[in-house]
């Protein structure tokens, strides 16, 4: 039964995960797909470099919005860290959605406004499955469980925390003129 009830929490917590990340993955894709239409209609840039500065910008955004609400209880020691993992693995999705949009583009020949915005969004989507995996598993690290620390804690302070329990008995043994060897 405990099994079972541990089992359902952890769904439950990664479907509220799931849910966080695609409402800002969501807002990140409004953005992406804007400027990108922006900049296609609005500059002369290629279709693919509109995109590249499209996702930049959103990889941005992103930041912000996994950060300071997604993985907002996540550990947040190392930011520098946890930052340049954060681009490195953007980087990444960065080449795989846009890598679609210019094998679509260059290779087939599909550059109308709509062909452009399906398979950015095809691109995008494909990035978003590597993104939610790299960013939950090597930047946003969780942090102990609660009941893990308490634990831990609990432990260490009942002075059965192996060497440091002895040496803390032995300390009290010698303040009270008891010798425990």
């Amino acid at each position: 039964m405990s099994l079972m009830r541990t089992l359902r929490t952890k769904l439950g917590l990664m479907y509220r995960e799931i849910a966080k990340f695609g409402a800002v993955g969501g807002a990140g894709v409004v953005v992406n797909i804007g400027v990108f239409n922006l900049l296609r209609q609005h500059t002369g840039l290629q279709t693919v470099r509109a995109s590249i500065l499209a996702t930049l910008i959103a990889i941005a955004f992103n930041y912000v919005g996994f950060r300071y609400f997604t993985y907002r209880d996540r550990d947040m020691a190392g930011r520098a860290k946890e930052l340049s993992l954060f681009l490195l693995f953007s980087g990444i999705g960065l080449v795989i959605e846009n890598g679609i949009l210019y094998t679509a583009t260059y290779g087939f020949g599909w550059d109308s406004g709509l062909q452009s915005n399906i398979f950015k969004f095809l691109g995008i989507g494909v990035a978003t499955l590597f993104r939610f995996w790299s960013y939950r598993t090597w930047v946003f690290r969780a942090v102990p469980a609660r009941e893990a620390v308490e634990e831990a804690e609990s432990f260490l302070a009942d002075g059965s925390g192996g060497r440091a329990g002895e040496r803390a008995g032995q300390k009290k043994g010698k303040q009270a003129g008891i010798n425990r060897r």
